[in-house]
């Protein structure tokens, strides 16, 4: 993993914990992510909030609509106010969905990029020219998906590698969406997580997911992590070395005390990682 200050176990600001937050912010959260579309240029008591939050703890910004895999030009003037948040805030580490949510108008979902030679050229200079625009190295976040587009010419695995190494930026790790690929999609999540590089892994994020009727996993960040998805989080760590590590809940979001022991087991496994790798 390369060099970062940002470590430990992370929680997304969602507003409805900012009041508990501020009332007294839990030692076991080290940082807080937020998505910089919902809060740019934010005024009167959500930017207090905020101000009072980013006193408290480092943030991180994963970003929702940048359409890095979309043909639409990529917005530069939107990119610009991206980064003088950034500037401001003093957000370091900037992550962003492999995918693509916009044509002629936003399209208010993350689809899928087809896995093609040429998507690779094409998401990877989008990647470059965002990076020069926002004047730093972004993170790239491996997708769920529910479908695999016929024209693929490469797996899922190939694709993302290609990415990271053509555009030359970070690798954000969802370990619940390479669960529910791989449940979806029939592989084995931990060869995924083999296939990874070390070298770029800047950032993980947990979640928990909704199983359809149909036996159909979607990645809904609305319920608990599950035991398999923990153990995922625990051989990814083996496997590629400790990484900040967010607990995402976006929907259902229970008050702050309730997601206390997930966050704590976060910081558990991680510990034990370090135990593991001093004891040798």
């Amino acid at each position: 993993m390369r060099g970062s200050t940002l470590h430990g176990v992370g929680l997304g600001l969602r507003r409805e914990l900012i009041p508990d937050l501020r009332r007294s912010m839990p030692r076991i959260i080290d940082f807080l992510e937020l998505a910089p579309e919902n809060w740019l240029e934010m005024g009167g008591s959500y930017a207090r909030d905020l101000d009072a939050i980013a006193r408290q703890r480092p943030l991180v910004a994963h970003g929702l609509s940048l359409n890095l895999g979309g043909f639409a030009p990529l917005d530069e003037a939107f990119l610009r106010r991206i980064k003088a948040f950034l500037d401001q805030y003093r957000i370091a580490l900037f992550s962003e969905h492999l995918s693509w949510c916009a044509d002629d108008g936003h399209l208010y979902d993350l689809l899928p990029i087809p896995f093609t030679e040429e998507a690779v050229a094409h998401v990877a200079a989008r990647i470059r020219r965002t990076q020069e625009l926002l004047q730093r190295r972004i993170a790239i976040e491996n997708p769920s998906y529910y479908m695999t587009p016929d024209m693929a010419e490469m797996g899922e695995i190939e694709f993302i590698l290609r990415v990271l190494q053509q555009a030359d930026c970070d690798l954000h790790l969802d370990i619940n969406n390479v669960y529910v690929n791989s449940r979806n999609h029939g592989y084995d999540a931990r060869q995924f997580i083999d296939a990874m590089p070390p070298e770029r892994l800047v950032y993980m994020h947990m979640a928990g997911h909704h199983v359809e009727d149909d036996g159909l996993l979607v990645d809904t960040h609305g319920a608990a992590v599950i035991d398999p998805v923990w153990s995922l989080l625990d051989y990814a760590y083996q496997r590629l070395g400790l990484a900040p590590t967010l607990l995402e809940r976006d929907f259902n979001i229970p008050p702050l005390a309730d997601l206390l022991p997930e966050l704590g087991r976060i910081a558990q496994l991680q510990q034990n990682r370090e135990v593991q790798r001093a004891t040798g």
